[in-house]
């Protein structure tokens, strides 16, 4: 006869609930109706499923960027201005064919020879007079020049009034035994600011829950494993800090002195990120599917930089669009030369680096962009489901190499990737990363008897040249 054993009415079956191992960690004997009385001993797979795979999703930074100690609240570099003077301008209809510049101090000077254009008009002229006559109600901000043309009577008869030009000079013209110039240009920069961020976490579990064995055995990203469920946790905690550190630095943006945030929060300044940098300095385009597109993107790099290695870091949706694109092309031999003229490789289908024009792209998948708990799961279209087709973002192009710049810091020209993290450290203490325990598990620093994890970082993002960056937006993404 078989020999039952029959739980009291109160008898507490579940685990003592607690912040780390609650009683879902624990196999529960008692579902289903069945309890501790049931006939049958599990068959325990003791080992957990990692059903996500890899769940952290930083490493981007780590592929095309630097990281650099620095010892003040902010860091300060300074980018060169273009060499050649080009400005955007109004055309002012007048004698002799005024057009008052749009600028302050524009550069242009008496003796120079421009082009000036407008859709479907290009003409050069000579610059008889510089900062005359500003643009009525607007202050002497907006110094006026007379452009004298070349190949016509007035370039009032040309134009309209008010119409949108670019001038740019190429070079200059005087006559015989004349003075020189009268001005000389002094190059300008731009500088730009950036504040580091402190960010921490913490995890917490009591001495007593720290001594508990459990039945799962864990394992994680940061290679724990082992029975104690805070294992799993004090690693996750770890690991998730990491990515928000990264995470940070690609979704921060500066605090813009709005009321709501300054109300609460008047310490909170923000800092700028990777997205808000090339929003504000660099260039956005819609998805990339037709070579059409992608041939508009390199028409802009010359426009720009011209940095002939890029990396693409993009979702799913603008990978396989690529793929799609290069593999038409292969199909009519345009692109064998990337498979060493094997027509048959043209049948792998992921294309992981192309050439076109003088440019070389190598593309890779951004698990950032794909994760459902990052930026895959971004409410951007008008349906108010995860769609990357609306608006959200669907990669960006990043140049490789490196850069010069000017540090105001060190004051000297310094050659630096155009990406790189900036963390605060001087002397003995170092905030790129910190890790430390407090309390009275294992090594006892308090009364308090349980174990705190801390992690703290103090850092920023440096974008130089973001006019070589590009953001790749859905349709809707771009006004």
């Amino acid at each position: 006869m078989a020999h039952y054993i029959n739980p009291g009415g109160n008898l507490n079956l579940t685990p003592a609930p607690t912040k780390q191992a609650a009683a879902g960690n624990y196999l529960d004997f008692t579902a289903d109706g069945n309890g501790w009385a049931q006939q049958y001993v599990p068959d325990l797979m003791e080992k957990e499923a990692e059903v996500f795979g890899n769940r952290t999703v930083s490493g981007f930074l780590a592929q095309v960027g630097a990281e650099e100690a620095m010892a003040s609240d902010q860091v300060v570099w300074s980018e060169q201005g273009r060499l050649h003077l080009s400005h955007a301008a109004k055309v002012k209809t007048g004698a002799d064919g005024l057009i008052n510049m749009l600028v302050t101090d524009h550069g242009i000077r008496k003796g120079d020879t421009v082009v000036v254009s407008t859709t479907g008009l290009t003409l050069k002229g000579y610059v008889s007079a510089v900062g005359i006559n500003a643009v009525a109600g607007s202050g002497n901000d907006k110094l006026g020049i007379t452009v004298l043309p070349y190949t016509a009577a007035n370039l009032a008869a040309i134009f309209t009034n008010n119409d949108d030009v670019n001038v740019f000079v190429y070079g200059s013209e005087y006559q015989k035994g004349t003075e020189g110039r009268g001005d000389v240009i002094a190059p300008k920069f731009k500088s730009y600011t950036n504040k580091p961020i402190i960010l921490k976490d913490k995890y917490e579990i009591s001495g007593s829950d720290a001594s508990a064995i459990g039945w799962v055995e864990v394992s994680g990203e940061e290679g724990q494993n082992g029975y104690l469920w805070y294992l799993k946790a004090s690693g996750d905690t770890k690991a998730r800090f990491a990515d928000y550190c990264e995470m940070s630095l690609l979704e921060a943006e500066k605090y813009d002195g709005g009321t709501a945030l300054n109300a609460h929060n008047a310490d909170i300044t923000g800092t700028e990120g990777l997205f808000a940098a090339i929003t504000d300095r660099g260039n956005i385009t819609t998805q990339v599917s037709a070579m059409d597109d992608f041939d508009t993107i390199l028409k802009e790099f010359d426009k720009q930089g011209a940095i002939e290695e890029n990396m693409m870091f993009v979702n799913r949706t603008q990978a396989l669009n690529i793929d799609d694109m290069l593999s038409d092309q292969s199909g009519s031999g345009a692109a064998y030369g990337v498979f060493n003229n094997d027509v048959d490789m043209a049948l792998n289908l992921g294309f992981s680096g192309f050439r076109r024009g003088s440019y070389d792209f190598y593309k890779t998948d951004w698990k950032y962009l794909n994760d459902v708990a990052t930026r895959g799961g971004v409410l951007d279209s008008a349906a108010g489901s995860a769609s990357d087709e609306a608006g959200g973002i669907l990669g960006v192009i990043v140049p490789a190499g490196v850069s010069s710049v000017y540090d105001q810091g060190l004051g000297r020209n310094l050659k630096r990737p155009f990406l790189h993290v900036r963390y605060r450290a001087s002397g003995l203490e170092s905030r790129k990363m910190k890790t430390w325990t407090t309390g009275s598990v294992g090594a006892v620093t308090s009364d308090i008897d349980a174990m705190e994890m801390h992690f703290l970082s103090e850092r920023c993002l440096v974008v130089q040249g973001a006019n070589n960056f590009m953001l790749i937006k859905g349709d809707s993404g771009i006004a």
